[in-house]
This record gives C-alpha cells, structure tokens and sequence, in this order.
C-alpha cells in the first residue's frame, strides 16, 4: 500500500454523514453533520461539499448501508435512506469532484478498518465484523480486501435467516428484516424492544443499566448477545476467519454483549471448527467506517498505479 497518497473517506448512515482523512498513515475524522435523506440529489452534493472542505485529495471512499453494484458503485437499494435507492453514487461524485470514487456497503469498510493497523500494516488476513446498530451490517475482508460477492458487495448478515419455522417448507416472502433473520433478533431494535419489556426505556437506558451492574439489564444484553451468537456461528461455520468483531453503536455494551455472543457462537460449532477464531468487540469505535471508507480509496490508488 502507498503510504503517501492524500485519500478521504465518507460514511453515509441513515441520521449522520462523517467525513475523515487519511494523510500518510495518519487519520482523522474531520466532520459529522445530518444526512441530507430525502433527495438524491441534495446527498450527492452535500457528499461532494464535505470532500471539498478537505483539501486536495487524491482519491474518495464512500461507505453506504446499501447494496452496491461493484461493476460501477451503483446503489441498489438502501434500507435506512430512501434517497438512495438506484443511484450511480460513484460516477455522480467523481463528476463533482473530478477523483476516483470508491464506493462499498459500510460493514465492508468497518472490517477492513479493522483488519489494518495505524501503520498500515495488514493485521488479520481473514475478519468478519457484525455491525449492530439499528440494524445489523456485516463484512468480511479476506487478504486485505473486501470479500465481495460475483455482482455485488452482498455479505449482507443481518438479513440472514436464524429462526425460521420450517415445518411446513420455507418461510412466506416480506418486507425486510423479515421476522426470521438476524436482524429481528439481535440488532439496536430488538434490545429496544427487550429493554421496555423489563422496564427501561430503550436498549441505551438497557446498556447504561447494566454497565452500572443492574442484573435484569445484563440478562438482557446476554440474550441479544447469544442471539448475536447464532449469526456469528454461521459465519464462522462459512468462513472460518481468524477474527470476528462485533462493532456497531449497540458494541459499546463491550464484553456484556461480546461474552454470551462468543459462548452461544461455540455452543453451535463442530469440534475442531473456529476453536482459533478470536471473537471480541471491535477496536475503532464510530470511526471504523469512514476510517475504511479512506483505506478502500488508498487500496484502490495503489493498485492502480
């Protein structure tokens, strides 16, 4: 990897757009403001705007909760923007900005954030991360790169199916997340709903709860974390990685959720499956996504050079 190139990153969310720099092998997250969610249009320019405001760069990553076309960076379809729901995001904002554009789904960027150092040294060869915020995101990164699918940058975990009923053949077709999949079960919603049926407010008043130590607030993080449990077992029953992180807004409850995740995930695997695979909480916090949004166009310079 060229340690010299001047790349910026941006990771679009559903309420926030965080923009950051990579200069060298120094990052810095630069600035948060609302996403623009209703235009398509007005998102690509306040994308563009945030880009500018750096400086020169040399090249643009973007992070979106989307299915991303890899032939182009085209935008498929997005759960939580509606303003980005078939968009030619990458060839939109080099048009603005006159730079490669990179574009990838944000899980994919927030493992491959995790699977390189702060001297741009690859850490882990294989890493799967599993995003929890409101939903569940997830990315893998195999030799460094994201693992992609033949058409898409696919790999996408929340929506895979965890507790369906198949007694009677396959589950019936629905909006997602469908009631069968990860992210009904393990993601920012659910604990919500897990938290107001034990008398808290919501899954933050849950967490702050039981890092103070209430017993009912912990019970609670223990289901969601084993539940969590049974999507990472899938995956390392898939993949075998050497690491899987657990990173996402909901993370923040750290070994509360990590630990009964990790115990349920064993629980589920064959002997001599994953017994070397770490499972832990993720290290770059809410900057993983922009921070591999930058990476992903630093990967990309360099390969093209």
């Amino acid at each position: 990897m060229d340690r010299a190139v001047r790349t910026a990153g941006v990771d679009v969310g559903g309420t926030k757009v965080a923009v950051g720099l990579l200069d060298g092998t120094s990052f810095t997250p630069v600035g948060l403001e609302p996403t623009e969610v209703d235009d398509p249009e007005r998102l690509l320019d306040q994308i563009a705007r945030l880009v500018r405001e750096l400086g020169d760069v040399e090249a643009l990553g973007v992070g979106v909760p989307s299915v991303v076309r890899l032939s182009d960076g085209r935008v498929m379809s997005s759960v939580n923007i509606d303003a980005f729901r078939d968009v030619a995001l990458r060839d939109e904002l080099a048009a603005r900005l006159g730079i490669p554009v990179r574009v990838d789904n944000d899980a994919n960027l927030a493992a491959l954030s995790e699977a390189w150092d702060d001297d741009l040294q690859l850490r882990h060869r294989s890493l799967v991360c599993v995003t929890v915020g409101t939903g569940i995101g997830g990315g893998a990164v195999i030799g460094g790169h994201p693992l992609h699918g033949s058409r898409t940058s696919a790999f996408e975990l929340g929506h895979l199916t965890v507790a369906a009923d198949l007694t009677d053949g396959g589950p019936p077709h629905g909006d997602a997340p469908l009631p069968s999949s990860l992210e009904h079960w393990a993601s920012g919603r659910a604990l919500d709903r897990l938290a107001r049926e034990r008398g808290f407010a919501d899954g933050p008043a849950v967490t702050v709860a039981a890092l103070a130590g209430d017993a009912t607030a912990v019970d609670a993080l223990r289901i969601l974390g084993e539940r969590l449990g049974v999507g990472i077992a899938a995956v390392v029953t898939l993949l075998e990685p050497e690491v899987v992180v657990i990173g996402g807004g909901v993370s923040t409850a750290g070994d509360l959720l990590a630990r009964p995740a990790a115990e349920a995930a064993r629980r589920l695997l064959l002997p001599g499956l994953g017994e070397k695979t770490d499972i832990r909480v993720a290290q770059h916090g809410p900057h993983a996504g922009v921070r591999g949004a930058a990476l992903l166009a630093r990967l990309e310079e360099s390969t093209t050079r």
